[in-house]
Formats: structure tokens, sequence, C-alpha cells
């Protein structure tokens, strides 16, 4: 199993939207930059697991956990002209752009600050701590899961 970090702006759409999802899945559409695409396309799996990132808010982190449970297929966004992600240049028969499907496992008590997660030693590795790191999917280590996990449950 794989783990990854996925943001989004809660004002667009948050960890609370996918938990009121129906059947609590979505499609994970509208990421625009290839090597997010490539991670999305190539790497992620059905049953790898992945942080859901608050960005763009007051209180950037880590909000809780969903689930792939459709591995990487055209985006279907790109191709709809009324879709704030349509991509006119795109082609159906050779698909520019990816999507998964996710499922939510579970909304953290409080959310892990970015602040928090600076503040970790053992964290300073992680790709979303790297200085200039804008990237919305970034795989995370095992041993990141596990002390974020930990964080927030408390332990």
């Amino acid at each position: 199993m794989n783990y990854w970090l996925m943001k989004s702006e809660p004002s667009v759409f948050g960890i609370d939207d996918l938990r009121r999802s129906p059947g609590r899945k979505t499609c994970w559409d509208g990421v625009r930059n290839y090597q997010a695409r490539n991670m999305i396309r190539d790497d992620m799996r059905v049953g790898d697991q992945a942080l859901f990132y608050h960005s763009s808010t007051e209180a950037t982190g880590v909000a809780g956990i969903m689930e792939i449970v459709r591995a990487g297929f055209p985006d279907p966004s790109a191709l709809e002209p009324d879709d704030p992600h349509y991509d006119p240049d795109s082609d159906p028969a050779a698909p520019r752009w990816f999507a998964v499907d996710v499922k939510f496992k579970e909304k953290f008590g409080r959310i892990v600050t970015l602040a928090e997660l600076k503040r970790h030693r053992a964290l300073s590795g992680m790709q979303l701590l790297k200085r200039g790191n804008r990237l919305s999917v970034m795989p995370v280590s095992a041993s990141h899961w596990r002390l974020i996990l930990d964080l927030a449950r408390g332990r």
C-alpha cells in the first residue's frame, strides 16, 4: 500500500463535503500539474490511503483520511466545457489529465496544522515541508504517515 497527501481548498471541497458525498465517495478531479498527474495516473492504486489536506485557508493542515477506491482514469472535468477545470486541448483518445475516486475514511478531531508538522524534526524530509513545494498530490512515507496519525489522535 502507498500513502499520499492530497490538497483541496475547504471553501471549494473539504473533508466534510467528502463525508456528505453519496456513498462517501467522489471523483478527485481537476489536478492540472503534470507531476501530480503522473502520480495519479501511474502510482495510485486501489486501497492506497491519503491524507486529506486543507489548503488556502486560515488553518492549513491535515483534516483526515481517505482511501483510493478507483485507480487513475481520464479526468472527465477536462472534457466538460462548463467545468472550471476544462482543458480545450484535451483529447478523449489521448487523455492528458487523470483523476481517481476517493472514499471518506476518517475526519480528525482537529486539524494537524502545517505549523505543527514543521515543528517535528522527524517530518523534515516530508515533501510537503520542502521549500517551494506546491504540488496538490504527493507521496507520504509510512513513517511520516504513522507520525501524523499519532499527532492527529493525540498519541
